[in-house]
């Protein structure tokens, strides 16, 4: 079945699959790749059935036609909900959370303006790559609105109370270089050099165990929901389980033999 959904056409997605690597791209230049219904919709589509297929990495960016990432959500569509309907929108799971409870590990390929919900989708991803020339940031507050997709919340874990304060508060935007200094994003370069540090990263993290890579996933992810004594307990919990699995015996014997492993994701 997740087969044949990532082989699916979508309105305002682009799938393709290549080497255990996922890309997902937001196709809606004329709309600066905004997050309406329909993508959110074919987002939540999406989304599990990369997890369910043999995929080991996935990559979220938008079309580069337009120079952004994800330039916010559709105001048009905020303007027009009233307190109930919105309430019905943020139902989770959402966009948001599908992404950052994935088992699969997600690349923000950050090729332009990363607004609003845009930044948002970005922070949850595990990683984050921004081209230079792209602004970052939280603008809700110049709508009468905060951020509602994780942002007040996603925002310090990676950034700090006072730098989310000054971003959401102000709704000021930076560029890449600077959310670089500050946290907010992991790797900066050219937009020329974008492609190259994307599949140099994406292609090293598919060449791991699927097994693994989950597990390492989940117990980084810990790390900031659970104390340091907890943490430490919940990572020799899921390291011990890994050594149940055939993958282990693999990647050791590999190691000894001096070839590369042949991984059974199980």
């Amino acid at each position: 079945m997740s087969e044949n959904v990532l082989a699916r056409s979508f309105e305002s997605l682009r799938i393709d699959r290549a080497d255990g690597i996922v890309t997902i791209t937001i196709d809606r230049p004329d709309d600066r790749n905004a997050l309406n219904g329909r993508v959110r919709d074919e987002l939540k589509t999406v989304l599990p059935a990369v997890e369910d297929a043999d995929e080991r990495v996935a990559v979220i960016t938008g079309s580069d036609e337009c120079n952004a990432f994800v330039a916010g959500a559709d105001v048009t569509e905020l303007r027009e909900r009233d307190l109930l309907e919105q309430r019905e929108a943020s139902e989770r799971p959402r966009i948001y959370e599908l992404v950052d409870e994935l088992d699969t590990p997600v690349v923000a390929r950050i090729n332009g303006h990363a607004l609003g919900g845009g930044l948002e989708l970005a922070m949850a991803c595990d990683v984050r790559i921004a081209a230079r020339g792209g602004k970052l940031g939280q603008p809700e507050i110049n709508l009468g609105i905060i951020p509602g997709g994780g942002g007040t919340q996603r925002l310090p874990r990676l950034v700090g109370e006072g730098q989310a304060m000054r971003l959401i508060l102000s709704g000021e935007l930076i560029d890449a270089d600077e959310a670089q200094d500050i946290g907010l994003v992991d790797v900066v370069c050219s937009a020329d050099d974008l492609d190259e540090e994307v599949d140099s990263l994406t292609s090293s993290i598919a060449e791991k165990s699927p097994l693994a890579l989950e597990f390492a996933k989940e117990s980084i992810r810990a790390s900031s929901r659970l104390s340091l004594d907890e943490g430490i307990e919940y990572e020799a919990q899921l390291f011990v389980q890994l050594f149940a699995t055939a993958d282990k015996n693999e990647g050791i014997d590999a190691f000894f033999e001096q070839r590369d492993p042949v991984w059974e994701g199980k």
